[in-house]
């Protein structure tokens, strides 16, 4: 029998993917008597007026049955004399791309559908370069509906040269193009008679006989360190998933980032104490000497990854906010998590060309490769050599959703040699000659409600009681510091994280640092803080509402804005998030300066 063979289905909407997998099955007889009997029971009330719908197989939720199409991902496990096969049935629609994506990550071969009657169209595009993207070398495209065509042999030579155009600018180990009914099926497990004029095998004969083993690019060892287990004052063990190579007690092996190394006393797999253990088995590695290791490191042997913390990736966006440079996340590779920030998007990938297009942003479902740079050195890999140590996804800061998944392509050498230098005069050391607690003082709220005249008025007072201080005001730094910028949404982020980095360079001063921005982005005030340091960073929400601060309108900047010549105004025609925790909230609506201003003083008390 040939090995487990892991594949997905995919290509675009109502191709026939669910029916497909379903008729496969039922007419290989892999299905129990009971799921049978429901196939047939279901299908009396479903879209097909009485016969059998194979999709009902795949298609479990009611939302798929009610609209026809598939949402989630089904998987299903079944064997045959030949082969055993997991088979992840993805949805064809753009807005569940993710979820594709999500398939896509576990498969060794990818079954792409195409509609006969419409040839390969954008969604199946992207399909396929998602699955290149997955890493995923053998692909069969399985030209579906071939009886609404009546099987014409023309046009099913005209969709496989569009194929072959598309499958050429990948490097696919193994391609098939198989001509196929999924409703009657044809060419599904036999051969069809109606198909002379093919004369390959039917689509499960192929997958019973495809070849998708593959050689480690990776000789050395690796396995990322998921847990220390400590269960006594005796045993101390590192657990983990071998991830390449091999590895046996009494080799000396490195510990990285920290590059400590030594030798390995003992490996326990289960419950068993074993002298060998190889690539896919999850260990328990005891060593000879204490080394300081913990998750998100990794053990190695004679392997070439690199620590790192600037890369170059290539990432399938989707989030339904557009990335723009600038803008922080966290990165999961292996079994570390750290922040990152997209440094430079360099260009998307054209899903229907392939072409490289330079662009400022990426909207969800699109294919980009962008720098990225984390915030300490990482063990990483590329992902052809390596892809447990080369494939990420990005989280978002404040949703906690994945906003992307992607690999790496290249580890930015010369970022790495980059060494932060300690100087003997700390910041302990500056801000005790100067007797005070370094703090960033963050005011944020609508344009009008106040920031402003009260930073100045908590300056002065701070002044007067003998502290040494800095305000930074928006209007001010872009007159300076950040006059290069404009205000499109990647300049604003630039703006802020321009303002943070001056803002901690005071704080290692010794200095308290009062900046009134809108900053108007919890993702963008998140970034401020990583970047000054959360014990140091004391947000203050000028809560005023709209309608004051527009009464207000100093500046005539609301005025504007609502005769359409300020693009993006923050409150107008840009969102404002409201800061969920921060350390003090005030609306200045009816309160003098001396007012407000004492309020915050006797709130700050608790952080200077």
């Amino acid at each position: 029998m040939n090995g487990l063979l892991k594949f997905i289905t995919c290509g675009s909407v109502d191709d026939g993917k669910s029916t497909l997998i379903g008729h496969m099955l039922y007419d290989a007889k892999l299905l129990f008597t009971d799921q049978e009997k429901a196939l047939v029971l279901d299908s009396r009330i479903g879209s097909r007026e009485g016969e059998v719908d194979y999709s009902l197989l795949l298609d479990g939720l009611m939302a798929e049955r009610e609209q026809g199409i598939t949402i989630d991902v089904a998987y299903r496990y079944f064997t045959t004399d030949k082969r055993s096969f997991i088979v992840a049935d993805t949805p064809g629609h753009e807005e569940y791309t993710r979820n594709m994506a999500v398939g896509a990550s576990f498969a060794d071969l990818a079954v792409i559908l195409v509609d006969a009657s419409q040839g390969v169209l954008v969604q199946t595009r992207r399909h396929a370069r998602i699955c290149e993207l997955m890493g995923i070398k053998h692909f069969v495209f399985a030209v579906n509906k071939m009886d609404m065509i009546s099987f014409d042999k023309d046009r099913f030579d005209a969709i496989s040269g569009e194929i072959e155009k598309l499958i050429s600018e990948f490097k696919p180990a193994s391609v098939a193009i198989i001509p196929v009914s999924a409703t009657d099926g044809d060419n599904v497990t036999e051969r069809s008679e109606r198909t002379p004029w093919y004369g390959g095998p039917s689509l499960l004969e192929y997958l019973e006989e495809v070849d998708v083993t593959v050689e480690d690019a990776e000789d050395g060892f690796t396995m990322p360190i998921q847990r220390v287990c400590r269960p006594n004052s005796s045993f101390r063990g590192f657990q983990g998933q071998i991830e390449s190579g091999v590895i046996s007690t009494g080799d000396t092996i490195t510990v990285l980032p920290s590059c400590e190394t030594a030798g390995v006393k003992e490996i326990i797999r289960g419950f068993d104490s074993v002298h060998k253990a190889c690539k896919g088995q999850a260990v328990n590695i005891s060593l000879d000497k204490e080394i300081d290791a913990s998750r998100g490191c990794v053990i190695v042997k004679s392997s070439s990854v690199k620590c790192g913390n600037t890369f170059t990736v290539k990432l399938l966006w989707m989030d339904d906010m557009k990335l723009v440079t600038g803008r922080n996340y966290m990165f999961k590779l292996g079994s570390k998590r750290i922040p990152a920030v997209i440094t430079d998007i360099k260009y998307k990938v054209d899903v229907n060309t392939g072409e490289e297009v330079k662009v400022e942003a990426i909207y969800k479902n699109e294919i980009a490769v962008c720098d990225i740079t984390v915030s300490e050195k990482i063990v990483a890999d590329l992902f052809v050599k390596n892809p447990a140590l080369g494939a990420f996804i990005l989280i978002d800061r404040v949703s906690h959703m994945t906003s992307a998944c992607g690999v790496i392509e290249k580890i930015i050498i010369g970022a790495n040699d980059l060494t932060w230098h300690d100087m003997s005069i700390t910041r302990k050391l500056r801000a005790d000659q100067k007797g005070q607690a370094p703090k960033t003082i963050w005011l944020t709220g609508l344009s009008g409600s106040g920031k402003s005249t009260l930073a100045n008025e908590i300056e002065k007072r701070l002044f007067l009681a003998g502290r040494h201080t800095m305000l930074l005001d928006g209007d001010n730094v872009r007159m300076g510091l950040n006059r290069n910028l404009g205000f499109s949404e990647n300049d604003r982020v630039e703006n802020i994280r321009r303002i943070a980095e001056v803002s901690k360079l005071m704080n290692d001063a010794g200095m308290i640092v009062i900046t009134s921005f809108i900053s108007p982005f919890a993702r963008d005030r998140i970034m401020a803080r990583d970047i000054i340091g959360e014990d140091d960073f004391v947000e203050i929400y000028v809560s005023t509402p709209l309608n004051e601060c527009e009464r207000r309108d100093v500046k005539g900047l609301y005025k504007k804005a609502r005769e359409g010549k300020i693009e993006a105004f923050t409150g107008i025609s840009s969102p404002y998030e409201v800061p969920v925790n921060p350390h003090i909230t005030i609306d200045t609506t009816g309160k003098t300066i001396e007012e407000a201003a004492e309020f915050i003083m006797e709130q700050l008390k608790l952080f200077l």
